[in-house]
């Protein structure tokens, strides 16, 4: 089931609300926190359709409720003798509350700073049943998978009470589409932007568009879709619309992570056999491999991870959609089969990711240059690959054909460690991954300077595809993902536009 919170602060409003939530959920949770008169809780819930669970909660419990405890303890009585499936309670409020009617008691434990502990928990179920709880409800901070995963700990494991959590933060969807599997008797979702019991939360509709929540199941595979930034999102989209159409009984799963360390054995307990990445973590990613693949383990740069038996491989298949793109956009309509062969190609960039490229370009005989804000890590960059190092500052006097950005996070003007746009010609190819699939500055810079631009979302796409191809071993067309794309490219434009 997947349970809508609103929190009016109008009776009037808390009657559209619960309507307005009841079309879409299976649980409507009222939570009375703001509604400054008593309730009358039998009329709001007379009409809502579908079973109704209600909440007062205090502030330290991540509430609104201003009053007195006293008052609002009062209102939880009234409450349960107006009938709801179900009525939360804290600890406190739970021994002052008997047991009234059909009435099913959430026993609800909140911490807003930390997790509770592995034996917390086990102590809680204790007291649980002691209070004569139906369902125990954890509720703290998932910042991180690392941080959620006491929480998914709690409802995986099989009790004589059931166990519902809410995660509060990035890692609360995760958490959610994992609880989904594992059998939790709700998840959480708030009705729309705008009504979201606390930051991050995930609508309903998202749950719907984005993560196809409502078909996951106990046999259903996860792939795991390392960060959670925009370019993650698409991914996620992309990936569960492709997995819908080949039937597959899979879905893409966020996972926030700053330990990298303890990813591994969570990937292993959650059998997860595939992760991929984004551009700004495949340098870290690749210490999670048992074996890497040559342009994985030269460039030290990993955009997917592949379960083999007992052992993670690491590939590196980023470089090629880019290198490719690059390719038909030099060649335009032509039939050479290397357009770059001695193409004078410049990589900005010093890290993993342009070492990928560098790696790519060469193989297609391309002339590379290197250059970066960091001389010294771009002419290690150089050194490695044996090719030729420009000064940052001297970039300006180098002739390029086609110039590759692959330094994420690096500014566009005319400062020292920044790239000025006025280098672009109209003969000269840009191309730039690192934001991908949205266009970078530089790739708004090329392409109205009358530039070539080598398209961000072909690249995307097509690594995309490549990337379905060795999850699942079967074809993904790259045309299929370009409504989901185009989609958010519109959305990111009238968001900036605003």
């Amino acid at each position: 089931m997947i349970c809508i919170s609103v929190t009016p602060a109008s009776r009037t409003f808390a009657k559209v609300d619960i309507l307005n939530a009841a079309r879409q959920c299976d649980l409507v949770e009222l939570c009375l926190d703001r509604l400054v008169k008593e309730p009358d809780v039998g009329d709001l819930i007379a009409d809502a359709g579908k079973p109704v669970m209600v909440s007062c909660r205090r502030k330290r419990d991540g509430g609104q409720f201003e009053g007195t405890d006293e008052q609002r303890l009062g209102i939880l009585r009234q409450a349960i003798v107006a009938g709801p499936a179900y009525i939360e309670l804290d600890y406190e409020a739970a021994q002052s509350i008997p047991r009234f009617g059909a009435t099913k008691r959430v026993i609800a434990y909140t911490s807003m700073k930390d997790a509770y502990s592995k034996e917390d928990i086990e102590e809680i179920f204790t007291e649980v049943k002691q209070l004569n709880g139906d369902v125990v409800k954890f509720t703290w901070p998932t910042p991180t998978l690392e941080a959620a995963w006491p929480l998914l700990a709690a409802v995986a494991k099989k009790h004589e009470i059931p166990a519902v959590g809410l995660g509060l933060g990035k890692a609360g969807v995760t958490f959610s589409l994992l609880g989904r599997k594992y059998g939790s008797p709700w998840i959480y979702a708030a009705l729309e932007k705008g009504m979201e019991a606390f930051d991050e939360q995930t609508t309903v509709q998202e749950l719907d568009d984005i993560y196809g929540w409502r078909e996951i199941d106990k046999s259903t595979m996860f792939i795991g879709v390392v960060g959670m930034g925009g370019s993650e999102i698409v991914t996620t989209q992309c990936f569960n619309k492709v997995f819908r159409q080949l039937d597959l009984n899979a879905r893409s799963l966020p996972l926030m992570s700053h330990d990298f360390g303890r990813l591994k054995s969570m990937l292993d307990s959650l059998k997860i056999n595939a992760i991929v990445t984004s551009r700004h973590i495949g340098d870290q990613m690749v210490a999670l491999a048992d074996e890497l693949e040559e342009s994985a383990r030269i460039s030290q740069y990993s955009d997917l991870l592949l379960r083999k038996k007992d052992s993670w491989q690491a590939w590196n298949a980023g470089w090629r959609s880019a290198v490719k793109m690059i390719e038909q956009t030099v060649s335009g309509s032509g039939s050479d089969k290397r357009p770059l062969d001695k193409q004078n190609v410049l990589v900005v960039g010093s890290g993993s990711f342009a070492r990928s490229m560098v790696y790519g370009i060469e193989k297609r005989k391309g002339l590379v240059s290197v250059t970066a804000p960091d001389d010294k890590e771009a002419q290690n960059v150089a050194t490695q690959f044996d090719v030729r190092f420009v000064p940052f500052q001297h970039l300006y006097n180098t002739l390029a054909d086609v110039i590759v950005f692959a330094e994420p996070g690096l500014s566009s003007g005319s400062n020292k460690k920044e790239f000025n746009p006025s280098y672009f010609v109209p003969r000269m190819t840009v191309c730039d991954a690192t934001e991908m699939p949205f266009d970078s500055i530089f790739t708004a810079e090329g392409r109205s300077r009358g530039a070539k631009v080598v398209e961000p979302k072909l690249i995307y796409a097509d690594l995309l595809s490549a990337q379905i191809k060795s999850i699942t071993g079967k074809e993904a067309s790259a045309s299929e993902f370009s409504e989901i794309i185009d989609a958010a490219i519109e959305a990111q434009r009238v968001e900036t536009d605003i």
